[in-house]
Order: C-alpha cells, then structure tokens, then sequence
C-alpha cells in the first residue's frame, strides 16, 4: 500500500485514524507491517502490500479460488476484447476524461477486470474485496502506481466517509447477505457531488424455470473446490448442451437457460479456448456463493430514493443497473483532510 492511503484508512469498528507500525517498505511503499489504533487495541495487519481488515475465512472463499484461479481471464488486456471495458462505461455512464486523477473506489474488485480500466483512465483506485481475490488483483494490477488494493467488508468500509469522487460495485451486492445493508455503505463514501454506480441481479419470473436456481441448494453446500472440479469437468457437455438448445428458431434463446452453464457465444467474440474458461469461470460463480439475492427494480429506485441520491437511474441492462449523484449530507465528512489529500 502506498503512505498516502493512510489519510484515508480508518478502522472499521470505531472510525479512529490508523497508524503504521512495524512497517517494511519495497520500492516506496508499504509491504507488511500492522495497522492499529492510538489507543493500542485495535491491529490490522499489512501482507504482501496489503491492508487486511477481514479474516481470510469468510463467506466470499469461493470468490477468492475463482479469481486466483482464473486471475487474468477477464482482464481486457489477455482477452484482447474490450468486453470489462464495456460495461464500466455502459454501466456507469461515466467517461475517461472525468475519472482521470480522480480518487475512485472499487467496491467488490475481484481480480481487477474494472479496476484496471479506471486505472488505464488515469484514476487513483481504491480496489477493494472481501475474499483473498485481493492477491489475485494486487497481481494483476501491481505495475499501475496509482493503485491501492484493500481487503475489507462492505458492511464496515475502513475508509474516512466522503473521500471518493466515484464510487462502482459491479457483481456483488447480489452476493452479500443483505443487499439492502451493503448498498447503504456506499453512499456515505462519496464526496458531495460525488457518483455511484452499481449493478444487481434481476429478479424475474423466469428465474422460477432456471436451472442454476433448481441446483443452488445443493452446489452451494459443496466446498468450492469440490464443486470447482465437478463445474471443470462437466462444462464442455454443458456447453455442447447448452449450444443445441440456442440452436432451437424462435425459442432456444430461453431453452438454453435449461442447462447451468454460462454460454458466451456470439456475444462477446471469444475464441474457443476462452469460451470454455470463461463458462468454468461463470458456471461457478453462478453454483458456488452461498448468497444470491437478485431484486426488483423498484426496490432499487426506493434505496437511491432513500439514500438522498439525485440524478438517479435504474435500467434493465441484462443486469439491473443502477446510477446517482450525492447532492447532500454531512458537510463535515472530509473535513480532516486538506484538498491537497483528498485530490492523491
């Protein structure tokens, strides 16, 4: 981590300021070391560059397997695709020029597939997840000197509120146990004028006839890396499955979600070898979290409604996409940081 992010760091329990301590340093930042309160009774450790609020067990490992195995599948930069590239910007309306130098928070980074557009449009990213997918993103991401990677809980965020210009979390409030509770962290993290963006499974009827919820109950209790083998080993017949149901005219479109596979083809221009990591990938990310709470779009336009947001938007985007800008709130939140801190 680098020292600047120490003016923004709080402990996550009692909102107190952190203090290095027992730090060694690499090439200009902060490698290991803890992280603990004035008062002594609160540490958190620092490993392998990272600052780590959660314990390494959690309800999130099997995220933490899927992004280190599959750490750079979904990288613009190794598909050669622009497929993350995308959705950040179709998602969150928001444009290169307006993130460039800007303090932005990546909430749920998983191993970095968004974090490194906003990284390639000149922002200073805050990536953060609460499994060990951390190490997989400080991996990939490592040689952008604009980046810091946390591992932390979006229930208790270790951020001084109103320190972040942009705020994102794309693919994870679904997989939380409460959506509601985490989405309520997010706002409080803006500046004033600042902008989140957020995303979420749609709820809808046909999710009664898809597969993938008929299965859940079971997969989800398997440990992930037994039910990781079973997806490797059963996703090339799932897939071929899969293929002949879309080929059915008028309704293969629908019959296809017969089959708990993600089937990419014709959609974002992989080749075949990436077609089938990329099911693995999302076959298991679809059976594994033991959270999958998709929701409507009104109860999404009631949160940004209740959260004060203005400038809102909810929208069907295969997901359920949502937008705001915080036009008010406590004047006071980043009153202990100089413009010069709150611009790094």
């Amino acid at each position: 981590m680098r020292k600047a992010l120490l003016d923004i760091l709080r402990c996550p329990s009692t909102g107190a300021q952190l203090i290095a301590h027992s730090i060694k340093e690499s090439n200009g930042e902060i490698e290991a070391g803890e992280l603990i309160t004035a008062d002594g009774l609160r540490r958190y450790p620092i490993r392998d560059f990272i600052p780590r609020f959660v314990p390494s067990e959690n309800y999130a490992a099997s995220f933490g397997l899927q992004w280190n195995r599959f750490r750079r599948t979904q990288l613009d930069s190794v598909s050669g695709q622009p497929i993350s590239r995308n959705r950040f910007y179709e998602f969150s309306q928001w444009t290169p020029s307006e993130l460039k130098g800007k303090r932005v928070l990546d909430v749920g980074c998983g191993a970095g597939r968004f974090a490194e557009v906003a990284l390639d449009a000149g922002a200073h990213v805050v990536a953060l997840d609460y499994s060990a997918a951390v190490d997989a993103c400080r991996s990939n991401l490592a040689g952008h000197e604009q980046l810091d990677v946390v591992q932390g809980d979006v229930f208790s965020l270790p951020f001084l509120p109103g320190a972040f210009d942009f705020v994102y979390c794309f693919g994870v409030l679904q997989h939380t146990p409460d959506p509601r509770k985490a989405f309520f962290s997010l706002p409080p993290q803006l500046k004033l004028g600042g902008k989140l963006a957020f995303d979420i499974y749609p709820w809808l009827l046909r999710n009664i006839v898809w597969t993938k919820y008929w299965i859940r109950p079971i997969t989800r209790r398997l440990s992930p890396m037994t039910l990781f083998r079973l997806v490797e080993r059963m996703t090339p017949g799932m897939l071929m499955a899969s293929r002949t149901l879309s080929a059915v005219p008028g309704i293969g479109r629908y019959m296809r979600y017969l089959v708990p596979v993600a089937n990419y083809e014709g959609v974002y221009g992989l080749n075949e070898l990436q077609l089938r990591e990329w099911a693995v990938l999302d076959t298991f990310d679809m059976l594994a979290p033991i959270h999958d709470h998709p929701q409507q779009r009104a109860t999404l336009e009631g949160w940004l409604a209740e959260a004060a947001l203005v400038d809102c938007m909810v929208e069907r985007r295969g997901f359920l996409v949502a937008r705001g800008r915080r036009a008010r709130g406590p004047a006071a939140n980043a009153a202990d940081l100089s413009e010069e801190q709150l611009a790094r």
